[in-house]
């Protein structure tokens, strides 16, 4: 029996990767394991991929849909999209192949808020689960199991599926035992009741995840390391970008808005993102908690620093020197890292009971603080919403960050009217780009875009993005509430399609 397979049933079930593909059908749904490159699967997919072309090769039509946590990895995304075996894909995906084949249209997209994924699933909206494919650190008796690096949606694949496959990778730190608090309170409505968590560090569930020993078909034994993701290092863009965080955050603090070790921080993955934390590293600022999704190598930093004081999240989202650093003091950061399901983690109540300030980044904003973080040019999915409308709407604070300009300023980030909208002026609080920020909180309309014209917007497009307002605001003088110029509004995103700049 293997160390890390101690339950007597699952033991016997210990099988190759390629045996555990053939229990996944043409047509099957399939939940994947996986949040931001930690914890899927790493084995199954590639024998998968080979069953599929295959089938392929012999003319057979072989494609199923996939779900996950979040994004995963070349080597499960990517190696099914090669194949051309994905039918349908939810809630987020980073891998550009995969990519491709949704904005071509071969692969149908559902951009799903995190928190929703689980609970519609669970609502029948999706349809029947067939397989789950879940990663593990290891397998006790009874069906209890130690998750890895992720947790994402597990438990609701776990419950749901009607066919289990667990792979066991021992890459994973047994140590990681104790990392996770697992809630198992969730129940469909009417019976609903409220999530006991007042506290970000609390526990309320079990460090477990549990699995019917009776559905699990296949128990596959890996040692492959996650996707580890690489940041750059701050730059200057991204290092105002974070200053000028950080003195909004003082500011609301001395005016009484929130206490001196602020409120629960929420941080979306990414560069900015990363420089932002390190701007907190910098400052007065301690004694921080964290109720996010992603343990990014800026979080550890903040933890190693003593400037955070713990983290609950979903998953582990860390480069290749952020794993080293954290498996040689995995028994230091127990008790200071919690990890639980995202339905949890992103949950609206508890985003809102507990206050959170969320900082998320966009690809660009409008006059009036609509904002698009998933398309470009309207049409094309970069990776998806993600959980970064779970914690604006509900936030105490929400900020969205981005550098003003992208393609060495052939694109603006503010333009008169996103060519996509995944959070409403009426959700959005404050925007920060390298040039300032903009507080739109009680702002009308017309207040918006002067703020947002004025501190956010590139010089170089201050004047254009003016005269569209100046002339949206003469042309209808008895619709002046929100003006826009309707045979403009979009013209600068057209422009940059047929010349290559806005």
């Amino acid at each position: 029996m293997s160390a890390r397979i101690t339950c007597p049933v699952l033991s016997t079930r210990v099988t190759s990767a390629e045996d555990a593909a053939s229990h996944i059908q043409h047509g099957d749904n399939v939940g994947f394991s996986g949040f931001t490159g930690a914890g899927y699967p790493k084995a199954t997919p590639a024998a998968l991929h080979d069953q599929i072309v295959a089938a392929h090769d012999r003319g057979d039509e072989f494609r199923i849909g996939l779900w996950t946590g979040a994004s995963t990895a070349p080597d499960a995304d990517g190696v099914l999209a090669e194949a051309h075996g994905v039918s349908s894909r939810l809630p987020y995906n980073s891998d550009p192949v995969m990519r491709r084949l949704i904005n071509t249209g071969e692969v149908d997209y559902i951009d799903a808020h995190l928190s929703h994924s689980a609970q519609h699933m669970w609502f029948g909206f999706y349809g029947n689960l067939d397989v789950a494919v879940i990663e593990v650190t290891a397998v006790l008796p009874g069906g209890l199991l130690v998750p890895s690096g992720s947790v994402g949606n597990n438990k609701t694949w776990l419950d749901q599926a009607d066919r289990v496959i667990l792979e066991v990778n021992h890459w994973q730190p047994r140590e990681l035992e104790g990392f996770h608090d697992i809630y198992y309170g969730t129940a469909l409505p009417p019976m609903r009741q409220p999530i006991p968590l007042t506290d970000p560090m609390q526990r309320i569930g079990e460090p477990y995840l549990r699995v019917d020993p009776a559905k699990v078909v296949a128990v596959v034994e890996t040692d492959r390391p996650d996707r580890n993701t690489p940041f750059a290092p701050s730059d200057a863009t991204s290092a105002a970008i974070a200053e000028h965080v950080v003195d909004f955050l003082r500011h609301e603090v001395s005016a009484g808005r929130m206490p001196p070790g602020l409120l629960p921080l929420q941080s979306g993955v990414g560069n900015v993102a990363n420089a932002v934390l390190a701007g907190l590293d910098g400052s007065e600022f301690t004694d921080l908690v964290a109720f996010t999704e992603v343990i990014q190598d800026g979080m550890l930093d903040l933890l190693d620093s003593g400037t955070l004081r713990a983290a609950s999240a979903t998953s582990f989202g860390l480069s290749e020197i952020g794993v080293r650093r954290f498996m040689d003091h995995i028994d230091a950061y127990k008790g200071r890292i919690l990890l639980r399901s995202e339905e949890i983690s992103n949950h609206p109540e508890l985003v809102r009971r507990l206050g959170i300030i969320a900082m998320n980044g966009m690809l660009e904003a409008d006059l009036y603080g609509n904002v698009n973080s998933t398309h470009v040019m309207g049409s094309a999915i970069m990776n998806g919403i993600g959980g970064s409308g779970d914690f604006a709407r509900n936030a105490f604070l929400n900020f969205f960050l981005t550098p003003s300009t992208a393609k060495n300023g052939a694109i603006s980030a503010i333009v008169p009217m996103v060519s996509h909208v995944d959070h409403t002026e009426h959700d959005v609080q404050v925007i920060v780009t390298e040039h300032g920020i903009a507080d739109l909180r009680g702002s009308s309309p017309n207040d918006r875009a002067v703020k947002i014209i004025e501190r956010c917007a590139d010089p170089r497009f201050r004047p254009a993005l003016q005269d569209y307002l100046d002339r949206a605001r003469a042309e209808r003088p008895e619709a002046r509430h929100t003006p826009h110029l309707l045979d403009e509004a979009l013209s600068w995103h057209q422009r940059y399609l047929d010349t290559g700049s806005m």
